[in-house]
């Protein structure tokens, strides 16, 4: 693929780049928009290249998503440098750790809008609810920056941000199935399906166009004998079903009207082992969630616009155990709504491309079981950003300022640069301030949740402070056609951590209420490299690396769930001209868990192989099939100690077939 430069921001090409990537939505007015799918839009809301967006970006394309069974982002993203994918429960769940720093802070954004269910959940027990909120079949391409965003996004972008681009209508008519199945060649259960299919065209050519896409799961629950408990489940049962839909009227040739809306159904259900005292319990979580958005974009002389309104309702019903046995027997019922309106203006002042924009958001929170009565919360924010030149020198600064109902207002800066020493080599770097303020679960006294094997209560602490963080990072990138290398050095440094208190039985440290503190100090420090090389038109390498050193800087102790080291590389072959395979192997190095009866402890590295094939029977149809940790793999001790299991080596067959 050819480097797009984005050198002086300058000439009416790259301004109707500019918009095109800032008003997504006019996408449509184009069946075939090959020049966005090669940009970057969510470091700065304009378009780059990846060599020259300020920031550091990867990029997951549909093609790549379409190699592998890809059942959320986690697994989408689990390959990119910088990229950590945690066991966040017991039973199989997943998160999405940036640079060490834990999945809190990674802002998840669908084209832009911010997705969050984190108050809903009533249980320490993890959370990919979010993760699995998307329809992988309606998503065009992932677009991840590591590193600081709040200049622009606002709070939980202290470690990147997630931004997931939705396929977007044409004129032209297309439509396609798919379907893949997993099973796992040890241990009971664990077969996966996943059906999905997609409908896109004119409802009126040229005026009025559209999309639905439908999605359904279902994957049973695993056993496995690495469990403490042989009848409990090392993944759980899943069922989920997905529609999302989009309408873009197109006014004229300057504005698109664009409305969507998605609807999901998530249940889950796991027998979870806390402890001798309970033996197997029932774990049942029932997620329905939708959402509307409406966006009016236009592309003016010289500059553009944006306004949108979304609204996002989650409503669970919790049959957890930590809900029921341990906490009266009662079901939860929690729902959070989200409100959101925003508006934006990108345009030319002389050489310098100015973004301004606006945002008010409301999260509106009840609970059966908990809090006094249903809470609101109001946050608002504006900001601006500049880009412009300076000879060789692409500088981008921006600052926004937040205004939170409870914790106040904060104002976070970023300033970042990008020297092009060639038109295919570039030194990058930059520094950004970023903040997070506590969630509802943390901070409201009168919410709290049963923990410690349903033995202790954590408890929201009213004097908790939000978190604020500065970073820094400086790398260089080349990119030609055959060849991409980099190297970034990134650190950053949090003041007041949230953290929840912990169980330390081997301290004699175990309290019947708890709650959540703040730490002074913390910092992670590391490095990434990362690689790739068209060895000749049918084989590609890639490889990257992440060194990532994390710790409590009070007390000199690393921070939990985040390994010093992990490596991927990558081999992409077209063994035929219909027949393509790719074999990806993982590096997680040796990390800190927190076990209940043994405290702190380190956990082992541990490795995984990969690998999948796709044959296109013909230009329609195209079937797939591979396998996952080929050596099966098993993680060691310490980990099973708390459940923590690998997946055993997986088998996939599917197929695709699009017109």
């Amino acid at each position: 693929m050819p480097i797009v430069r984005n050198r002086g921001i300058s000439g009416p090409r790259h301004l109707s780049l500019t918009i095109l990537a800032s008003l997504l939505p006019i996408a449509a007015l184009a069946d075939e928009p090959l020049a966005l799918q090669q940009q970057v839009i969510t470091a700065t809301q304009t378009a780059h290249s990846e060599l020259s967006a300020p920031a550091s970006v990867s990029v997951v394309t549909r093609e790549e998503l379409e190699k592998m069974p890809v059942y959320n982002l986690a697994d989408a993203v689990k390959y990119l440098p910088g990229v950590h994918i945690n066991p966040s429960s017991t039973y199989g769940r997943k998160e999405i750790r940036l640079r060490g720093l834990d999945s809190d802070y990674t802002l998840l954004l669908v084209n832009g809008r911010r997705i969050n269910s984190r108050d809903v959940l009533s249980s320490e027990y993890a959370n990919d609810f979010d993760l699995s909120s998307i329809p992988m079949a309606a998503i065009e391409r992932i677009e991840v920056i590591r590193g600081p965003m709040s200049s622009l996004y606002g709070a939980d972008a202290i470690g990147g941000v997630v931004n997931v681009i939705l396929r977007q209508p044409s004129n032209s008519t297309r439509a396609g199935i798919a379907y893949s199945y997993e099973s796992p060649t040890e241990g009971d259960g664990g077969d996966s399906h996943k059906t999905s299919a997609y409908l896109s065209g004119a409802l009126l050519e040229n005026k009025l166009l559209g999309n639905l896409i439908v999605e359904g799961t279902d994957q049973a629950a695993w056993r496995s004998e690495q469990t403490i408990s042989p009848n409990a489940d090392a993944a759980e049962h899943r069922q989920s079903a997905s529609v999302y839909g989009s309408l873009s009227w197109l006014i004229d040739e300057r504005q698109a009207l664009d409305f969507d809306f998605t609807h999901r159904e998530d249940d889950r259900v796991a027998n979870w082992y806390p402890s001798l005292a309970f033996g197997v319990v029932k774990n049942n979580q029932e997620m329905e969630r939708a959402s509307v958005g409406l966006a009016h974009s236009g592309n003016w002389d010289g500059f553009n616009t944006r306004l949108r309104y979304y609204y996002e309702d989650i409503e669970l019903t919790d049959g957890s155990a930590l809900m029921t046995q341990f906490n009266g027997g009662l079901r939860g019922e929690a729902e959070q709504k989200n409100h959101t309106i925003d508006g934006q203006i990108s345009g030319f002042v002389a050489s310098n491309l100015i973004t301004l924009g606006a945002e008010r958001r409301r999260t509106e929170f009840n609970h059966n079981q908990n809090l006094g009565a249903e809470t609101n919360v109001d946050q608002s924010a504006l900001y601006v950003q500049d880009e412009f030149s300076l000879g060789n020198l692409d500088v981008t600064l921006g600052g926004r300022w937040d205004h939170h109902e409870i914790f106040g207002s904060e104002f976070s800066p970023r300033a970042y640069g990008v020297y092009n020493l060639t038109d295919n080599w570039v030194i990058k770097g930059g520094v950004g301030k970023s903040f997070k303020a506590p969630a509802i679960y943390q901070s409201d006294e009168t919410y709290s949740i049963a923990a410690c094997q349903g033995r202790c209560r954590v408890r929201g602490n009213a004097d908790l402070k939000a978190e604020t963080a500065i970073s820094y990072e400086l790398g260089t990138l080349y990119q030609n056609e055959r060849l991409e290398a980099g190297i970034t050095l990134f650190q950053t440094e949090i003041d007041d951590m949230i953290a929840s208190d912990r169980w330390n039985p081997p301290a004699g440290y175990m309290p019947r209420v708890m709650t959540y503190y703040n730490i002074s100090k913390a910092r992670v420090q590391g490095y990434e490299l990362q690689g790739r090389y068209m060895v000749s038109d049918v084989i590609g390498l890639r490889a990257n690396y992440t060194f990532s050193d994390a710790e409590d800087r009070a007390t000199d102790m690393p921070l939990t769930n985040a390994p010093q080291h992990v490596g991927n590389i990558g081999v992409d072959w077209q063994a035929l001209p219909k027949l393509a395979m790719n074999f990806d192997y993982q590096y997680t190095g040796s990390q800190w868990l927190s076990t209940p009866l043994s405290g702190t402890q380190e956990t082992g590295a541990f490795h995984t192989l990969n690998f999948g094939s796709k044959y296109q029977v013909t230009k329609e149809l195209a079937l797939n099939a591979g396998m996952n940790n080929l050596t099966n793999e098993k993680r060691d001790e310490v980990a099973q100690s708390i459940d923590n299991i690998l997946m055993g080596r997986t088998l996939f067959v599917g197929f695709s077939y699009d017109i």
